[in-house]
């Protein structure tokens, strides 16, 4: 069995891992595991930290390994690779292409083929947008304000693309739709009742980190 280490941004995540990502790998012959972050605190870290852990995992042998963090809140300040170059990109995808190609190419030489950059556009809550039929299935009306949900998908393109603004990011979209809103105890939930293989269908860049994960 092949194995593969996804660093987490925090715990939400890790439980999108556990309880979503970890069986379908299985049946592809692939075990993963699902740290978190070190010295995070449950959030992003500068790019000098992340890589560290990231290069002290690919050390560990026959092992690949990739990442899972969002794109929003990341500061300028974190010096990611090609940070700067991407701001200048328009279109989203291109942008995180960008950062990606130029995270592989800061690893060290020898490691670089096992190592699979990834950032998720623009936080992981957007996958949740990829199919919100299944928050009526989860929450009582009074709970839930579905409309908010509506305006969100029609608001972008994509789930991905849905606005990564302090007032409009998915996770802040969704505690405004949702009473008492916990997105560690019901991110993975929402996930794995929408399905990978809808996430996949309407999510391209995620789709495409699965596919590579898989190879």
């Amino acid at each position: 069995m092949n194995r593969l280490i996804i660093v987490c941004e925090g715990e939400t995540e890790q439980e999108f891992c556990k309880d979503v990502l970890a069986s379908y790998f299985r049946e592809k012959n692939i075990y993963i595991e699902y740290p978190t972050i070190k010295h995070s605190n449950g959030g992003i870290v500068p790019w000098a930290t992340l890589k560290r852990q990231l290069i002290n995992h690919l050390h560990e042998g026959e092992v690949s390994v990739s990442m899972l963090i969002d794109y929003y809140r990341i500061r300028d300040s974190y010096l990611f690779p090609g940070w700067e170059e991407a701001k200048q990109i328009e279109n989203v995808y291109d942008k995180m292409k960008c950062l990606f190609c130029r995270m592989k190419n800061d690893m060290p030489e020898e490691l670089r083929d096992r190592f699979i950059p990834y950032i998720q556009l623009h936080e992981f809550e957007g996958l949740l947008f990829s199919d919100i039929s299944v928050f009526k299935n989860n929450f009582t009306s009074d709970e839930l304000q579905f409309s908010e949900l509506e305006e969100a998908v029609k608001s972008a393109d994509t789930p991905e693309e849905i606005n990564n603004g302090p007032a409009t990011a998915p996770s802040v979209r969704l505690m405004k739709a949702i009473a008492g809103y916990n997105k560690v105890v019901y991110g993975a939930c929402l996930a794995s009742e929408i399905g990978l293989a809808s996430i996949r269908s309407k999510c391209k860049l995620f789709d495409e980190w699965i596919t590579l994960c898989l190879l």
